[in-house]
């Protein structure tokens, strides 16, 4: 071990994820160790959506209540072993006096030299429906752009995802073009949004919420961007 090395003595030392917290109000983005993890498996297994619409491209969210809560915890410890600083996946759960709502990720290839995230959630079904999704939407890019130096961010919904692309369109983003994927199967539409610095800024104050944010010297360390 070189001698100017410092000894690690915590798990943020090894894993600065573990330390990051991202606060707006009564809500918080919050990293998803193995206790949180087994709530947001528990949200998940209660329901994210009708059973007639499917919102994702992988259909995680098919199968019995103890299948789809599997599949949430196997994707959460997949997610931290592949996570590097040029390929990350950071996903945090949405905590709201003490209950786990869902999550709001951000996933980025190259970052220090492209600056750009894309960004991706759910919420459980019951949380659905009372402005909770764009409050988490605007506490991540808040992380992105103000405390990552992001210069774009970018997302994007199936067409027939109302919900999800209000939420863009609430924010900001300019619609980004269209994408043919497939989904169940068949054949469908993806709408992709973008949001630019100077749109972010350009926000009026109602989507202006007070944000802070804790942990963010060594994930910055870790993604190279100091």
């Amino acid at each position: 071990m070189p001698e100017t090395e410092t000894r690690p003595t915590t798990l943020v030392d090894l894993w600065p994820f573990a330390g990051l917290r991202v606060t707006s109000g009564d809500l918080e983005l919050r990293y998803i160790d193995d206790t949180v993890a087994e709530q947001l498996a528990l949200t998940a297994a209660e329901g994210v959506h009708d059973e007639d619409f499917m919102p994702f491209t992988v259909p995680w969210t098919r199968g019995t209540h103890v299948e789809v809560g599997r599949s949430v915890l196997q994707y959460q410890w997949r997610m931290r072993a592949e996570t590097k600083p040029d390929d990350w996946r950071v996903e945090l759960a949405v905590v709201r006096d003490g209950q786990v709502l869902g999550i709001q990720g951000a996933y980025a290839k190259e970052f220090p030299v492209l600056r750009t995230a894309e960004t991706g959630s759910w919420l459980g079904r019951r949380f659905q429906g009372a402005g909770v999704g764009t409050r988490m939407r605007l506490m991540m890019l808040h992380l992105l752009f103000e405390g990552l130096d992001a210069e774009q961010a970018t997302s994007g919904a199936f067409t027939d995802n109302g919900p999800s692309t209000g939420v863009s369109r609430r924010i900001g983003y300019t619609d980004n073009g269209l994408e043919r994927t497939v989904r169940l199967g068949e054949t469908a539409t993806t709408r992709r949004f973008l949001l630019t610095r100077d749109a972010w800024d350009a926000r009026p104050d109602h989507l202006r919420p007070d944000v802070t944010i804790e942990g963010l010297a060594p994930v910055r360390g870790y993604l190279t961007l100091d």
